[in-house]
């Protein structure tokens, strides 16, 4: 009897573990002719803090966000995950094509491998950020993979940012985010 209302409660909720934490409800601000790192979230609902000892080892989230994107040829973007200074992800400096009001997309998944200050605490942080280009709508991208066991630390609060910086502060780079949602997987 038991086994079966196990059965019955995950079937009732399929979703297993994941629980919405932050959901943005407006356009981020553009990030236009500049070369300042710049954060891509906007307002929402939910909150992108987590608490000081409030991570468990296996804890893992996913961010899943989009908007549109428009580039100089041969210019570069850089997007940064963050949480205040500390590093959780880079795509590194991309070379783009020729964008104008196009596609993007970024889908990071982040765990807890181990808790504590910084250089006990570690997180594993992989993602991939893909555009559209004008030259035949083909996709491009970069993806990153992270292990941050140095400067991620547990026992302080932790505010996740993700941010775009633009090599030029040409008008015609432009990037801003239409959604953007956080969620624990487990």
């Amino acid at each position: 009897m038991s086994t079966e209302i196990e059965i019955n409660s995950y079937y009732s909720n399929p979703l297993g573990y994941i629980k919405g934490l932050f959901a943005q409800t407006a356009n981020s601000a553009p990030i236009t002719g500049t070369t300042t790192e710049t954060t891509l979230i906007d307002g929402g609902v939910g909150s992108l803090t987590v608490p000081a000892n409030f991570f468990k080892v296996g804890d893992s989230f996913s961010v899943t966000m989009g908007g549109h994107i428009s580039s100089v040829n041969n210019d570069t973007l850089q997007i940064r995950v963050k949480s205040g200074s500390v590093l959780l992800g880079d795509t590194g400096a991309i070379t783009m094509p020729s964008t104008t009001s196009k596609h993007w997309n970024l889908e990071i998944r982040f765990t807890i491998r181990t808790i504590g200050a910084a250089g006990v605490a570690s997180i594993a942080s992989f993602g991939q950020f893909n555009f559209s280009k004008n030259a035949s709508n083909a996709f491009e991208g970069a993806d990153f993979s992270i292990v941050n066991n140095t400067t991620f630390d547990t026992t302080i609060s932790n505010t996740l940012n993700i941010t775009a910086q633009w090599s030029s502060n040409n008008a015609g780079n432009n990037i801003y985010s239409e959604s953007f949602v956080l969620t624990k997987i487990y």
